[in-house]
């Protein structure tokens, strides 16, 4: 027998049923604010990821899928979807013909790290990404969105949000944390490499000895320059006019490499240690990066698996039909009936003959609002009896009028 691959799962039955429910909805909302749909090839350029994720990150560092394929190109499955749309927005040249461009995508993202409960070596996002509006109040767009996706499903948060800078300010901010660093001992060997290539991501480390030696560290926040320190203001306000609760974390510096100004996180203390489940912020020099035309970015991202057991669905309604034969001569009548069915409504039958209770059983558990049969009976009169399962009405019609019912 032959099993999933550490790490990585199926779909299906409960689960599958609870993400699609969870897309469509999440797709439905994302709509509402004015995102359209993108999907974005799953293999890349390993280039892509080091360019923008940025090397310095654990992600490049020591979890990407990378291999060199038959024609020795350098690709990677991708561990994050924000590079991938970046670099279909520059394919399509949308950042030479300016404008505002919102985009939502979801699906499979892959990083080889040790798997737990609500992570898995391939897991799903969902995420959306909005270019060309530097406006904060597209940053508390983004946000409220998120907001409203988990106020449907019912699921409770906390938001914490920090503001990384300009390029300018962080170049300061970066110099004075680097000084601290070096005059405080006792960092872990990750930290002092993150010294040397990012050194803000120190802020990011999970070891408690770091985190109580960075207590005394510079704050961010005091190096903001006037515009960054408005557009901060700005966000808060329109937060606190929706009545968002939020809590300014100044060690947020997200995991990427990539991200200025907004940084924000959702965590959910109801899924255990694992509590971050979705966050993002704006990356205005990222389409830049990539060699595209300086473009104003901002967007997030969540992990679908750790939400997968907050995700209550609400009561199934009943819907669409049950074709059922109830003897072997009714059998090529009822498949008729059930193609042509098909084009308006979902429609199931079975392709053997079977007692009423038998079929009547298997449409109940289907959750089907109508149950249609043919016997002997209805074969000799041109007509099928029905069934409401919600209602129990019972009928007889004409096969003729059944075929034009809405």
């Amino acid at each position: 027998m032959i099993n999933p691959l550490r790490g990585m799962r199926d779909l299906i039955d409960n689960d599958s049923e609870r993400y699609s429910y969870f897309i469509e909805h999440c797709s439905r909302i994302a709509k509402n604010y004015g995102f359209a749909f993108i999907e974005t090839p799953i293999l890349e350029e390993t280039a892509l990821f080091k360019r923008s994720v940025g090397e310095s990150s654990d992600i490049v560092n020591k979890e990407m899928y990378q291999f060199t394929d038959k024609g020795e190109h350098d690709v990677c499955m991708r561990p994050e979807g924000t590079a991938g749309v970046v670099r279909a927005f520059i394919s399509a040249k949308y950042d030479k013909i300016g404008g505002v461009k919102r985009f939502f995508y979801h699906g499979p993202m892959f990083r080889y790290e040790r798997p737990q409960k609500g992570r898995l070596r391939q897991f799903h996002q969902f995420g959306v990404e909005s270019f060309g509006e530097a406006s904060a109040m597209e940053d508390a767009n983004v946000i409220l969105m998120l907001v409203e996706i988990f106020d449907f499903f019912g699921i409770r948060t906390k938001l914490k949000l920090n503001s990384l800078g300009s390029n300018e300010s962080m170049r300061v901010y970066k110099e004075k944390l680097v000084n601290f660093l070096d005059a405080t001992p006792g960092f872990c060997a990750d930290c002092l490499t993150r010294k040397a290539t990012n050194p803000i991501r120190v802020l990011d480390c999970k070891d408690e000895h770091c985190q109580s030696l960075l207590k005394d560290a510079p704050v961010v926040l005091d190096f903001l320059s006037p515009t960054c320190k408005k557009d901060f203001e700005t966000l808060q306000s329109v937060l606190d006019s929706f009545q968002v609760h939020y809590e300014v974390d100044t060690k947020l510096v997200r995991g990427l490499d990539y991200y200025n100004n907004t940084a924000f996180e959702f965590i959910s203390e109801e899924i255990g240690a694992q509590s971050a489940i979705a966050g993002g912020g704006r990356y205005d020099r990222l389409v830049e990066f990539l060699d595209g035309k300086p473009t104003a970015g901002v967007g997030f991202a969540m992990g679908i698996e750790r939400l997968m057991e907050l995700i209550v669905m609400g009561e199934q309604k009943r819907e669409g039909y049950y074709l059922a034969a109830l003897c072997e001569a009714a059998l090529e009548s009822v498949f008729s009936l059930t193609i042509a069915k098909r084009k308006k409504h979902i429609t199931l039958t079975s392709y053997q003959a079977k007692s009423l209770k038998a079929h009547l059983k298997a449409a109940d558990k289907a959750l089907v609002k109508y149950f249609v049969c043919i016997g002997e009976d209805e074969l000799k009169n041109g007509t099928v009896w029905m069934k409401d399962l919600e209602t129990k009405e019972e009928q007889t019609l004409l096969i003729n009028n059944f075929k034009e019912k809405n």
